[in-house]
């Protein structure tokens, strides 16, 4: 009897270290994950920063403007993913700022992408009119709208929250994740609605502007094939931003094959939905578009010379030039 229970005690000891140790293994992924990815995009948003040349151009601000939202949404999911492990429930009103800042930020990024096709679209298709169509102005009024639509999807689950739910449960803790909070039938078909209306919505902008590019001319110009190429990822950005609207399903299904995984591929899910499609937009403008890699190579290394700026290389010319008359 006694050896069983020193057995017993053995194997329930295992097991906690066993669960420990794959709990920090995954915090310590998503973590270098997270960092890496934002050091990256951090950069990004210090070369933009930097140089009149981005930031006085409208496709430039659309992309560091999904730079920085991905920034936000990795970082916020992240936290969430660790303290789902760490301290497994929080305080309710504090879930609920960090789900509607997360949610807002997943939102954006569908449209922001459907803003940056349209963009790319009018550069190439009405070239002449670029110029008064696409200003900084606007697209700052753009990025205003984006997140204006992505707030009416998501106030409506709070309004929902506080005229269904009681009192107690706002303080009470709670596993932070949407479906724990967000529980109403109301907001859950709402939510479904709102993410097809989206997808639809983006995925026919994206369309549309592909095809047009793609007959804009018989020749295709070394331009015109950038363009495509671009909006091409751009719909392989929002395949992966639409894994999140699938998850729970895809999710369902793994773990009725494998239902002995299950944190693993809790885990897995969540790198591919939440962390995967933050890794894409980098990709897409600081290593393919050449102004922003020539900008970019010196800030990845911190190898930062001031002598070497374009800037200051010309400044040095005018008053080397001052000096010799």
């Amino acid at each position: 009897m006694n050896s069983s229970s020193v057995n017993d005690t053995a194997t329930a000891v295992g097991n906690q270290w066993n669960n420990f140790t794959i709990a920090l293994t995954n915090n310590l992924i998503v973590t270098v994950l997270c960092i890496t990815i934002n050091y990256i995009n951090g950069t990004l948003v210090h070369t933009f920063r930097k140089h009149q040349i981005f930031y006085s151009n409208p496709r430039y601000i659309l992309f560091i403007h999904l730079v920085i939202n991905d920034m936000m949404q990795l970082s916020l999911s992240t936290l969430l993913h660790i303290i789902s492990y760490a301290l497994y429930t929080i305080k309710v009103p504090f879930c609920i700022i960090l789900l509607t800042i997360t949610i807002l930020a997943t939102l954006n990024t569908p449209l922001n992408l459907a803003c940056m096709a349209i963009e790319c679209y009018i550069a190439i298709c009405i070239p002449l009119r670029h110029v008064q169509i696409c200003t900084v102005k606007k697209t700052c009024v753009f990025i205003g709208l984006i997140w204006v639509v992505s707030s009416m999807s998501i106030l409506p689950d709070i309004f929902i929250l506080l005229a269904t739910e009681p009192l107690q449960f706002f303080h009470s803790k709670v596993l932070c994740a949407r479906d724990y909070v967000f529980r109403s039938n109301y907001s859950l078909k709402k939510r479904d609605t709102s993410h097809i209306v989206f997808l639809v919505l983006v995925w026919l902008t994206l369309l549309y502007t592909y095809f047009r590019i793609l007959f804009a001319a018989k020749e295709a110009t070394a331009g015109i094939k950038k363009a495509r190429n671009t909006i091409l990822l751009h719909g392989f950005q929002l395949l992966l931003c639409m894994l999140t609207y699938v998850r729970p399903m895809f999710e369902q299904g793994l773990l009725y094959l494998l239902p002995t995984h299950v944190r693993a591929i809790r885990f897995a899910c969540y790198v591919i939905v939440q962390i995967l499609p933050r890794f894409v937009s980098p990709i897409v403008y600081g290593l393919r578009d050449q102004t922003f890699r020539r900008y970019m190579r010196r800030y990845v290394l911190c190898k930062v010379s001031t002598s070497s700026h374009p800037e200051n290389i010309a400044m040095s010319s005018m008053r080397l030039a001052a000096i010799l008359q």
